[in-house]
């Protein structure tokens, strides 16, 4: 609609654009009404003006006479220098015919009741055209033909068998996509497809955590006049005739970025290695076995999911490997500690790191030594290894009774391991993997860990920080190399969806004794024992969450024994049978308690820190949390307790009682840790809700918690400038001296923290408020010193070098560096000054920066934590340009990229680079600078699909609109391998990053022309020479 209609000035959400006649409208109404505008994103501006103009134009041709349109259309092109684009004579064209060719009748004249330019909403109503002949239809004029559907049945493949006979004697492409999800799918209309019709048919095997129900067809056109269905009717007989079905039918003209979508998307599934090829000549066994499993039937000694097919990472799992590969390679550690809950898929990353990481290039395998504390871990852990490596003898048993043979590939049990090391030469095994490493301060382990001198040892653990106080990273330098995301797990399908309750408890905190970043147990528990008021309030909280608490089987963590007993009678009392099992519990009396809980003779246990690791129950569906968890690591634990998958659990229900905090207690580690989100993009998801969490997953926050947490969370996410000053004092007291680095680790402070502040405020001014010692400021200081910020993505180890040499002073002279060393050094002199501070050459700026020391140490600083945060093992652009110091996967400034591709420079600015792309005559290549969300809304349907990633190693990009095929920018994207021009790919998430600043660019690398569509703008399929890293691809992705 073009604004608002006189009746509809009212109260209320809209998204009129403000007119002048709306302006004038409101401005009567100010007495009673008062107006907040917000702006455009500039890339919206296109789409919502166009539509605002067409929709008064629709209007104003609708009230003309017949004979009074046609002129009134010529007036208004040719007001916008369109005449040419005018209608004539009130005709369409409806069909292109090939001159001297015979043509299928029906190709040319058999339409859809829907026209080609409209979308539809189809319910199989009486006065609605089926289903089945609305698809005959399509399919009779479709030059390719996606379809996108959970199962594929007979009865429906055989309705539309002349149309598809059709497009198979045309030439078209049939390409379908579909799933064993319930056993539904009938493989004789799977082979009747390929075989038949010529289909190319992919499926997603894994019914445990397959998620496709989506029921869609996608009709291209060579003529650009594409249409599509999406609704909920697979291929069958019921759904195509007479099933209550509801389908929307999509157009290029009515809904043109819904269809955009839908191919991308399309095609991110078609190359998702999940969906696997099916050959009924190769594969029909496979699939009946897996359909049989998946229809309930009984299933096979081997998973389908592993039979047959290639393991491959998940992008998280992906994502782990690519931090070990860090640790070794720019590292050079080699004892390295994963982090992941319980049924995530920790050890598939163990035998995936053996694989890709480890292996040789040759197919070597080093020897291995896979240490757990029960038989059943060992033979699991081999059975994985066996199917990543597609290698079904690989491993042998040390354990009850097994004895190795060969002793190359020993999966052992520490039991049976340390009562033979006296035997065994520690030199054996070039690679240790310890499962469940909590159990490291056993003394079993201790001495295993002794014992063994690996080239690569790798910690496998859910629970770094065990019950009695230690933490097993210690034996790591403190750290964990990577973890497996609780959102990443939930996103892949690996653990049960949650709904998590913040509600306020009514209990005051703050003046509670608080030391070391926690509260005083013995206070806690004075407050809440006997706290009757707020035990009603949990119990009445707890019966409006859970639908039968007499079904429940819940979990509550107390704050001691004493308070487990009270809440374990109080529940007992209110008609939920409850056990407490604490430390002082026998094994014996503990087991039985999971016992009765598994089989509903009770519905809850109430324990302290028990049950924060080794309890293995997936019935486990109610978490309480009865006291405040100041360790996200220890509420992570307790959480994974009830997060295992179960074929009774549909939702785990989370209830965490709040109340006011003191004002250390830290809210956003826990949310954080709950949702992946940004500090800074908490405070705006406690406020308006979380809009992008995995599916399934819930969190809610009362009135009054959600004031609690977002007050904590504000104090935590802007820490006020006093308060730094204080911080940094306490921690050099406790160090003796405080840099960068130790000062984050030590606050939890964000590095955005210290350098997104008010001018004037950073590192330097912090150190020098604090009493610290800083380096003389030169005459240029406050002019400089806020580009710290640009040196806190470099990645890649050279340019840190060159940059430190220039910055401490130690460069060489300039007639002595390599050209590889004058191109960095150049680099680091415009992310300094991007307008190239006024200098004649490189000397001038190196002079300058020698009399700067405090703004030189600020930036030395920065790239110290650059330095430690390094996520990518970056490496030489492969093809014509692997000399040049650009580098793939490392991250890159504008200015950076301008002169690391020889594009800028003294004599080109580099800050006067506006476009997304440029070409390089230096090096013969053209540079396309990529942002992905072309708007600061997270969510923006009519921008955010021009580029997308498809895969790992294929990329869709859009052209500026002025580009087209025939112009030579165009002719040099489209043919660059044969003119002998590269093309580099530069891509980033957002405009703006966490400095509040432009963000940095991660370089993809070179990649080749595969495939176009359009022109003015063009889209390019771009093959990627070296995949994109697994978190790049997360993000780039619409899958």
């Amino acid at each position: 609609m073009t604004g608002i209609g006189p009746d509809a000035l009212r109260p209320g959400v809209t998204e009129a654009l403000r007119t002048r006649e709306l302006d004038r409208r409101l401005d009567q109404l100010k007495a009673d009404i008062e107006t907040r505008t917000k702006r455009i994103d500039d890339a919206e501006v296109p789409e919502r003006y166009a539509r605002h103009v067409a929709d008064i134009v629709r209007i104003y041709i609708d009230s003309l006479r017949q004979d009074e349109r046609q002129e009134a259309v010529d007036r208004i092109l040719s007001a916008i220098d369109c005449a040419d684009q005018a209608p004539l004579g009130q005709q369409q064209i409806v069909a292109l015919l090939p001159r001297g060719k015979v043509v299928d009748r029906d190709y040319i004249e058999r339409r859809p009741e829907t026209p080609l330019n409209d979308a539809a909403l189809l319910t199989n109503a009486p006065q609605d055209p089926s289903m089945n002949s609305e698809l005959r239809a399509e399919l009779a004029s479709a030059d390719q033909v996606d379809l996108l559907c959970a199962f594929v049945k007979w009865n429906g493949l055989r309705l539309l068998e002349n149309e598809l006979r059709s497009l198979k004697m045309r030439g078209a492409r049939l390409r379908v996509i579909t799933t064993t999800y319930m056993g539904a799918t009938e493989r004789r209309a799977l082979d009747r497809l390929i075989r038949e019709f010529g289909a190319e048919v992919k499926i997603q095997y894994d019914s445990e955590r397959t998620r496709l129900h989506a029921k869609s067809w996608y009709f291209h056109r060579a003529t650009g006049w594409d249409t599509a269905y999406v609704g909920s009717s697979n291929l069958s007989r019921s759904a195509l005739l007479d099933g209550v079905e509801w389908n929307v039918r999509l157009s290029k003209e009515q809904t043109g970025p819904l269809l955009v979508k839908f191919r991308r998307t399309f095609e991110s599934y078609w190359n998702d290695p999940s969906y696997v090829n099916y050959n009924p000549d190769a594969d029909s066994d496979m699939l009946d076995q897996a359909l049989q499993s998946a229809g309930g039937g009984k299933p096979t000694d081997l998973a389908p999911s592993f039979v047959g097919l290639d393991i491959r990472a998940l992008p998280h799992q992906e994502e782990i490997l690519e931090r070990l590969r860090v640790e070794r390679k720019i590292r050079d550690r080699h004892k390295n500690l994963v982090v992941a809950a319980t049924g995530t898929g920790k050890t598939v990353v163990a035998a995936l790191d053996y694989r890709d990481n480890l292996c040789g290039r040759d197919g070597s395998h080093p020897s291995l030594l896979f240490v757990a504390h029960r038989i059943e871990l060992l033979e699991q852990a081999r059975y994985r290894y066996r199917a990543v490596l597609k290698d079904g003898s690989f491993g042998e048993i040390l354990a009850e009774g097994h004895e190795p043979t060969h002793w190359k590939h020993v999966f052992a049990t520490v039991q049976s391991l340390t009562s033979r090391l006296d035997r065994i030469n520690p030199n054996n095994f070039q690679v240790v993997v310890v499962d469940e490493f909590h159990h490291a301060a056993a003394s079993s382990y201790k001495k295993l860990l002794r014992w063994c001198d690996p080239e690569e040892l790798l910690g496998l653990t859910a629970t770094p920080e065990r019950a009695d106080g230690i933490d097993v990273r210690t034996y790591f330098g403190g750290r964990a190399t990577a973890e497996i995301r609780l959102w990443d797990a939930l996103e892949s399908d690996l653990l049960s969806p949650f709904h998590y309750f913040a509600i306020a408890d009514n209990t005051d905190l703050r003046q509670l004794p608080w030391s070391r970043g926690r509260y005083n147990d013995r206070a806690l528990e004075e407050l809440y024992v006997g706290n009757s008021q707020r035990t009603a309030l949990i119990i009445e909280q707890l019966n409006r969450r859970v639908l039968d608490t007499t079904r429940m089987h819940a979990l509550g963590f107390c704050v001691s024994v004493q308070h487990a007993e009270y809440m374990a009678h109080a529940f007992s009392a209110a008609g939920i049978p409850s056990h407490v099992v604490s430390g002082k519990t026998d094994n014996t009396t503990r087991r039985q308690a999971l016992s009765l809980l598994k089989n509903g003779e009770i519905n809850a246990i109430f324990t302290v820190d028990l049950y924060n690791e080794g309890i293995d129950l997936p019935a486990i569906d109610t978490i309480m949390f009865l006291r405040p968890t100041e360790s996200a690591t220890i509420f992570l634990q307790q959480l994974g307790r009830g997060l295992r998958k179960d074929r009774n659990k549909s939702v785990l229900t989370v209830l965490d009682y709040v109340g006011l905090q003191h004002r250390n207690f830290r809210f956003d580690s826990k949310l954080s840790a709950l949702t992946g989100a940004s500090r800074r993009e908490l405070e705006s998801g406690v406020k308006d809700g979380f809009s992008y969490l995995p599916p399934g997953t819930e969190i809610t926050l009362d009135q009054v918690s959600q004031q609690i947490v977002l007050d904590s969370i504000k104090r935590q996410v802007r820490p006020s400038w006093k308060r730094a000053v204080s911080e940094l004092r306490e921690v050099a007291v406790r160090r003796g001296e405080c840099s960068l680095i130790n000062y984050l680790d030590d606050t939890e402070l964000e590095l955005s923290d210290v350098l997104r502040r008010s001018k004037g405020q950073n590192w330097t001014a912090l150190r020098e408020a604090a009493g610290l010692r800083v380096e003389q400021r030169g005459a240029y200081h406050d002019q400089i010193v806020d580009r710290a910020r640009v040196f806190a993505h470099v990645d890649d180890l050279e340019r840190i070098d060159v940059y430190r040499r220039v910055l401490s002073g130690s460069i060489a002279p300039w007639d002595r560096l390599t050209d590889r060393e004058r191109t960095l050094a150049l680099m680091s002199i415009f992310a300094i000054w991007p307008g190239g501070g006024g200098f004649r050459c490189a000397e001038e700026a190196f002079d300058r920066l020698r009399n700067e020391r405090a703004a030189c140490a600020e930036f030395l600083s920065v790239l110290e934590v650059a330095e430690s945060r390094i996520s990518h093992v970056s490496e030489p652009v492969q093809g014509r340009l692997e000399c040049e110091v650009i580098q793939a996967h490392a991250h890159y400034s504008r200015e950076e990229i301008a002169v690391g591709m020889k594009y800028g420079g003294f004599d080109r600015r580099p800050d006067s680079l506006r476009e997304g792309v440029f070409f390089s005559d230096r090096l013969r290549a053209d540079a396309l600078l990529v942002t992905l969300r072309k708007t600061e809304k997270h969510y923006s349907p009519t921008t955010m699909y021009n580029d997308v990633a498809v895969a790992p190693d294929l990329f869709h990009w859009e052209s500026q609109s002025t580009t087209s095929v025939d112009s030579p920018v165009g002719q040099r994207y489209l043919n660059h391998r044969s003119i002998g021009t590269e093309v580099v790919l530069f891509v980033r998430e957002n405009k703006t990053g966490q400095f509040g600043a432009a963000a940095p660019y991660m370089c993809l690398g070179s990649v080749d022309y595969l495939r176009h569509e359009g022109s003015s703008p063009i889209g390019v399929d771009w093959r990627l020479r070296q995949p994109m890293p697994a978190d790049m691809f997360r993000v780039a992705t619409l899958t």
